[in-house]
C-alpha cells in the first residue's frame, strides 16, 4: 500500500490555488488552435504537475496534437498501460522511461523538453519528473526527430489523443505551461526545498508565440479569458472546454494535497471497484467484503469529511479503520478497531450496530467529525448532528458524542469505504474538493469546500492543515 501522508507543507512560497479534475469516463479533455507560426516548431517546453486518479489507462496522452506526420505531429502520455511516460511524434521517434508513476497520493510535476535539431542525439527528448532527469528505458531518438507541435492550423490537445477522442488522461493537472521556442530545465518551473522536496516555483521567462500558461483558477465553459481554458501567459492562447464543468476546478494541488481513495488498497484486487471523478466517486457491487481507504492518514487532530449517495442500500459502510488492516478482507465497523455510518443509519464498532437515523435517503450528505485528541466520532445528516443520546440539533454538542473512548496508540487511521455481498452502491466522497454541486460553500476556515460548516476546530484532510494540526 501507498503510506499514508504524515505531515504537510505550510510553506510561504510560491502557492498553487488550482487544478482541474479530469475523468476519463467524461472524455474530459481542453483543445486549442494556433492561427499563426510557433517560434520554433522543433524546440518547446511542457511542464506541468499531475495527480493521478485511474491508474494504467491505455496510452494516456497528457498533450497530444491532432496533425498527421512527423511535421506536425507530438505527444507526452502514459505508454500503453504501464505508467511510464512516453515522447513521440507520428512516426514512433520516442523516448518511453523506465521509471513509473503509480502513487495516486501524490502529484508528479513533469518537464518534456524538446529540441528535435539539437546535435546530441539523447538531447532531442528529455523527461524529468520531480526536477530529475528520468532514467530512459526505450530509446528510439534517430539522427532527426521533427516534431512541428503548435504549428498554425493544427489543433492542440490536453487530456485526450489528437487523432481520436480517446485515451483520455484520468486525474488533476494544475500549473501547465507551455514555452514555445525554447527547451528548459525544470529549474525554470521548480526547485527542492530545505527538506529536499521538489516544490514549484513561479515560472519568469517568455512564452513564445504559440506557448501557453494554464491556471485553471476560472470556472467558465467559454474559450476565452473567463473559461477554464484560459490562457495566463499574456497570449490569449485560450483552451476550449469539452465535458468539464465548474465542479472540475479544484483546490486540490501540489502545494495543498487533499485526500482522496485510494485505489492501491483496494481489499479485493481482483474484483475491482471502479473509480472515477479523480477517486473521489466509487461505485461498489458484487463483493464478498471489499475496503478501500483513503490516501491521507492521520495520527491526532479533528478533522471533517462528507459522504454522499447510497445510504438506502444495504450492505456498505463509510469511517475510519487503522491502516494496518488494509488488504486484509476487514469490513469498516466490524472489527474492534474501526468505526462506521452505515447504510440505513447504523452506527457500527466492533459488528455492533446501533440505528440512530431511519430516515435517511439515497442522496442525504453524511457529515464525519472525527476528533482523534479526545477519541471521539460524530456523524451529521444533511447538516443536523445525531449528537449520541441527545436530540438532534443543527448546532453541534461538544458533550455528546456518537462514538467515544476511540484509541489507536500511535497508529494511523484512515477514512475507508466497505461494501459486502450482491447489493451495488454509487457514493462520492468529499474530503474538501467535491465532485457535485454545493450550494452553500463552507470551509474550515480556510480550506475545503463543504455543503455544511465544519464543526468549530475541524479541519480539512489536506496538508496544509496536517502541517499545522497532524
Amino acid at each position: 500500500m501507498v503510506f499514508p501522508i504524515a505531515g504537510g507543507n505550510e510553506s510561504k512560497g510560491y502557492e498553487i490555488s488550482n487544478s482541474l479534475r479530469f475523468n476519463d469516463d467524461d472524455s474530459a479533455s481542453l483543445s486549442f488552435t494556433p492561427s499563426g507560426n510557433p517560434t520554433d516548431a522543433d524546440k518547446f517546453t511542457i511542464s506541468c504537475w499531475i495527480k493521478l486518479g485511474n491508474i494504467g489507462v491505455n496510452n494516456a496522452k497528457i498533450y497530444d496534437t491532432g496533425g498527421s506526420d512527423d511535421n506536425n505531429r507530438f505527444a507526452l502520455q502514459f505508454q500503453g498501460t504501464n505508467s511510464t511516460l512516453m515522447t513521440s511524434n507520428n512516426s514512433g521517434v520516442s523516448i518511453i522511461t523506465s521509471q513509473v508513476l503509480r502513487d495516486p497520493s501524490a502529484w508528479y510535476h513533469v518537464v518534456a523538453a524538446i529540441d528535435s535539431q539539437n546535435s546530441t542525439t539523447n538531447n532531442k527528448h528529455i523527461i524529468y519528473v520531480n526536477g530529475v532527469q528520468a532514467d530512459i528505458g526505450t530509446n528510439n531518438l534517430g539522427s532527426t526527430s521533427q516534431v512541428g507541435a503548435m504549428t498554425n492550423g493544427v489543433a492542440q490537445y490536453i487530456g485526450r489523443n489528437g487523432g481520436a477522442d480517446n485515451s483520455h488522461f484520468d486525474g488533476y493537472m494544475t500549473e501547465f505551461h507551455f514555452v514555445d521556442g525554447q527547451q528548459l530545465a525544470p529549474t525554470s518551473f521548480g526547485e527542492f526545498d530545505d527538506n529536499g522536496v521538489w516544490i514549484p516555483k513561479k515560472y519568469t521567462g517568455s512564452y513564445g508565440t504559440n506557448g501557453f500558461f494554464l491556471q485553471f483558477k476560472q470556472t467558465g465553459t467559454s474559450q476565452n479569458s473567463s473559461g477554464i481554458g484560459a490562457d495566463t501567459s499574456g497570449q490569449d492562447n485560450h483552451f476550449a472546454v469539452s465535458n468539464l464543468a465548474a465542479t472540475d476546478v479544484t483546490t486540490d494541488t501540489c502545494t495543498n494535497n487533499f485526500a482522496t481513495l485510494n485505489p492501491l488498497t483496494q481489499s479485493e484486487p481482483g474484483n475491482s471497484p471502479t473509480f472515477a471523478e479523480g477517486n473521489l466517486k466509487i461505485t461498489m457491487a458484487n463483493f464478498d467484503t471489499e475496503s478501500v481507504m483513503a490516501t491521507i492518514g492521520v495520527t491526532q487532530g479533528k478533522w471533517y469529511w462528507e459522504v454522499k449517495g447510497g445510504w438506502k442500500t444495504s450492505n456498505w459502510g463509510f469511517g475510519i479503520e487503522k491502516a494496518s488492516s488494509s488488504n486484509t478482507g476487514f469490513n469498516v465497523g466490524y472489527t474492534s478497531t474501526s468505526y462506521s455510518f452505515s447504510q440505513n443509519g447504523y452506527k457500527q464498532n466492533n459488528s455492533s450496530a446501533t440505528q440512530i437515523d431511519s430516515g435517511l435517503s439515497d442522496g442525504d450528505i453524511i457529515g464525519y467529525a472525527l476528533d482523534l485528541d479526545n477519541g471521539y466520532f460524530n456523524f451529521s445528516q444533511n447538516g443536523v448532528w445525531y449528537n449520541g443520546s441527545a436530540s438532534e440539533s443543527t448546532t453541534f454538542d461538544t458533550s455528546n458524542h456518537d462514538f467515544t473512548s476511540l484509541d489507536f496508540g500511535s497508529e494511523f487511521v484512515m477514512p475507508t469505504i466497505s461494501a459486502f455481498g450482491d447489493s451495488s452502491i454509487t457514493t462520492e466522497i468529499n474530503f474538501g474538493n467535491p465532485t457535485f454541486s454545493i450550494s452553500s460553500g463552507n470551509n474550515d476556515g480556510k480550506y475545503g469546500n463543504f455543503e455544511y460548516a465544519p464543526p468549530s476546530g475541524y479541519y480539512a484532510l489536506c496538508t496544509k492543515r496536517l502541517a499545522e494540526f497532524g
